[in-house]
């Protein structure tokens, strides 16, 4: 099962996530691997707190009976978390609100 558009996976640079295997398997799904700096805690931080709003304002709210399911919808949910997401360490803007009132 492929998701129908390519989405970048972003991780930490951990050998479980560069490996050569776990590379090809998220090519498989249509995955995009993308990784933090080499020792950057702080985008380690913005990557794991992006996985766990993603997993308790989308995933965990929707039913999943497969991975077929969850692949469909993570464009429409990433897209959402983008546009519409308000986001606290924003002031309630979603991040593309928030890029958009930068560049004015």
């Amino acid at each position: 099962m492929r998701a129908p558009t390519p989405i970048e996976h972003l991780s930490d640079n951990g050998s479980p996530y560069t490996a050569k295997e776990t590379r090809d398997f998220a090519a498989a799904l249509n995955l995009i691997p993308c990784f933090t700096p080499v020792r950057s805690p702080e985008s380690n931080g913005m990557s794991e707190a992006f996985v766990k709003t993603f997993k308790r304002d989308y995933v965990r709210i929707n039913t999943l009976p497969d991975a077929q399911t969850a692949l469909r919808q993570i464009a429409g949910w990433i897209d959402d978390y983008n546009e519409i997401h308000p986001h606290s360490a924003l002031r309630m803007r979603s991040p593309r609100e928030f890029i958009r009132a930068q560049a004015q």
